[in-house]
């Protein structure tokens, strides 16, 4: 530990030999008195001890969110290996597989199915259409709150991220969490900084990734959001980034600006300090509702 430097560090690294389990320090007593040496002495302890504690900080930051960076690693290499699936099943050649290749693989986690059930019909005859359980609605937006504390307790891991790599944090964790369905993967990125859930061909779960940068980029963040609504009872959230700005003016404003909003028609109640939940329609067709929930973050800066 002693050959590594801290982002946090002095203007003289300490001084010492490591010999094995002992660090050792020489100090000149010939020309000093009993206290001067021992002066000497607690100087280096508490230097020593200074260096040692900037490095624990940040080998805690560091292993609170290595569990989340392993589990990236994992998802890029699987969809590496299925890739060259593909491209090799392609070609059209038999291959010889290796005796001892695993069948399969295993996350630690216990992952769960979304219940996706049916819109409940009315008057006029149609093909009941696929809606997230509104329990699993809740349980993926508590899923993605929890990534605050994550923040939290490794400020250095995300201070330097922009949207696609928060957002890929983000899958990540929710993959771990839910089975995926026909393609293997309950929650797909489409477009560069969203996240779907989708049954039957279609969306039944939205949301998007954004950095805060004024009342116009955030409306437009809705009109990208809408674009892609086209079933009935469409469950959708926005993740707002907030870096470097004051966190009081953003939940200000956010409501302010849905409310604004042509497509908005009324805002319901949600306990949440940073969050909020708005009903808008689709584009189009007012008789057709969509659920907001919008959820600002605070995302440490450098």
């Amino acid at each position: 530990m002693f050959k590594l430097r801290p982002s946090t560090f002095g203007t003289t690294r300490p001084q010492g030999e490591v010999r094995e389990q002992e660090l050792r320090m020489s100090f000149d007593t010939e020309h000093h008195g009993s206290q001067a040496v021992k002066s000497m002495i607690d100087a280096w302890v508490a230097d020593i001890k200074k260096h040692l504690g900037w490095l624990q900080r940040q080998a805690v930051e560091f292993n609170d969110g290595l569990h989340f960076i392993a589990r990236q690693a994992i998802e890029d290499r699987k969809r590496k290996v299925m890739r060259e699936e593909e491209l090799v099943a392609s070609l059209g050649f038999p291959l010889k597989k290796r005796d001892d290749a695993p069948k399969t693989y295993a996350l630690p986690v216990k992952r769960r199915t979304p219940a996706i059930g049916r819109s409940p019909a009315t008057v006029q005859p149609f093909t009941p259409e696929p809606e997230l359980a509104q329990a699993e609605y809740e349980e993926i937006l508590r899923i993605v709150q929890n990534m605050v504390e994550v923040m939290e307790r490794s400020p250095h891991a995300f201070q330097t991220m922009g949207e696609e790599d928060l957002r890929q944090h983000f899958l990540v964790q929710l993959n771990g969490q839910y089975e995926g369905q026909a393609t293997g993967e309950t929650f797909n990125m489409g477009g560069k900084t969203d996240i779907l859930i989708r049954a039957d061909g279609r969306n039944v779960f939205i949301a998007e990734c954004k950095f805060w940068k004024g009342a116009k980029g955030f409306r437009e963040t809705i009109d990208q959001l809408l674009g892609y609504t086209s079933w009935r009872d469409t469950k959708t959230a926005i993740l707002l980034f907030n870096r470097g700005r004051q966190l009081s003016t953003v939940l200000e404003k956010v409501p302010e600006v849905v409310a604004e909003y042509p497509n908005y028609k009324r805002t319901l109640d949600y306990a949440s300090e940073t969050g909020f939940r708005f009903v808008l329609h689709q584009n189009g067709d007012e008789n057709r509702d969509v659920t907001l929930t919008v959820l600002v973050f605070d995302v440490p800066g450098t």
